[in-house]
């Protein structure tokens, strides 16, 4: 993958960055570019979307529609994304005309199981015992060979726990080939871990790269609920992780953004389980407890401005406002340590994100 396909330049103020998708991180994104004197053009599928109210100028096409992609590109001055799941075809396109950042290669991996899981492979790093099976024998002659218990992954369009199946014994399988639609799965043996962790990666134009402080994450219902800083996990596993996550980005020649989520081992060794070429919601606490968010840091290498290295100020709980947690959200502010970040999605349903609060501790 080339690393540099436009010369790399300092956007000047009121230049324009553009974002594929329309999300509460294309509008946490938008926000940030706002603080640093730029314009942001969002291109996205949905009319009301949250990102629309914050930014200056809003396309709505499909991302199959690649002249609106090139018009959108030729529009912009640099553009990213916040949602990994855009057709690679429209990535090339865009990235054709202008700077795209990270990567279309990147992104396609991000997308497909497979794919990433041979990236952490190619870079070193330890991941579960996989097979990949895109019919119903191959899914048992797969599930045969990883072992039970395993779990079954739709290789596409996974995201909160969504297009999995936990498979105790090989009588589940054709339940679990039901449920996942049919289509090409990827067989993963069961990892017995004792903690979630995340590492956000940034790499600039000019090949710095920085890591943001490690995060402890617990999940409920395969849905990310609530992460940590300081990770509390010992020097020696937070050290592993940062070279892991440190070592796929560099062999991938990232420009951008790289999330890297890892299973933690009960002897403390560490295992590759997914990444995300975006910002990530384990690291939202950057928002109040870092000395530069996660969203400054990317319209940072958007704009070819130099990179800050994260700093943690203040030990963290972020919170994830899911659904009905919306009723709680007077609690929330009159906590004179929370700080409320609310997306602004018209309907509030169960499982949806709805915003996030950061709890902030003691100075570090």
């Amino acid at each position: 993958m080339p690393l540099m396909l436009h010369e790399h330049r300092i956007l000047p103020p009121c230049a324009t960055i553009g974002i594929m998708g329309g999300g509460q991180l294309g509008r946490m994104m938008a926000m940030a570019a706002a603080s640093l004197g730029y314009h942001v053009h969002i291109f996205t599928p949905e009319e009301d979307c949250p990102a629309a109210e914050v930014a200056r100028y809003v396309t709505v096409a499909p991302y199959e529609d690649l002249a609106a992609v090139e018009a959108f590109a030729h529009s912009v001055d640099v553009m990213t994304l916040e949602f990994e799941n855009i057709p690679y075809k429209a990535a090339q396109a865009a990235q054709a005309v202008k700077p795209f950042y990270p990567s279309p290669d990147i992104v396609a991996c991000a997308q497909h199981r497979g794919r990433e899981k041979q990236c952490a492979t190619d870079a070193g790093v330890e991941t579960p015992n996989y097979q990949i099976a895109d019919s119903y024998e191959g899914l048992l002659r797969a599930v045969e060979h990883v072992g039970t218990p395993c779990i079954i992954k739709t290789t596409t369009m996974g995201y909160d726990g969504k297009g999995q199946y936990r498979v105790q014994d090989a009588s589940q399988c054709t339940d679990a080939w039901r449920a996942l639609g049919m289509r090409e799965v990827i067989i993963e043996a069961f990892v017995p871990f004792v903690a979630e962790a995340s590492v956000m990666v940034a790499r600039g134009q000019d090949g710095t790269m920085h890591t943001f402080p490690v995060t402890r994450n617990e999940h409920e219902g395969g849905i990310l609920r609530t992460s940590y800083v300081p990770s509390g996990l010992s020097a020696t596993t937070q050290t592993a992780l940062e070279h892991a996550a440190c070592a796929m980005a560099q062999r991938a020649e990232l420009v951008g953004l790289l999330a890297f989520e890892f299973f933690i081992l009960a002897d403390g060794s560490i295992c590759f389980n997914e990444m995300a070429p975006r910002p990530h919601n384990s690291t939202h606490w950057t928002m109040d407890a870092c000395n530069i968010s996660q969203f400054e840091q990317l319209m940072r290498i958007c704009a070819g401005l130099p990179l800050k290295k994260p700093t943690l100020r203040a030990t963290c709980r972020m919170v994830n406002l899911i659904g009905d947690d919306m009723n709680e959200l007077a609690k929330w502010h009159h906590d004179p340590h929370a700080h409320v970040h609310v997306y602004g999605k018209a309907e509030c349903r169960e499982g949806r994100k709805m915003g996030h609060v950061n709890i902030v501790g003691d100075a570090l």
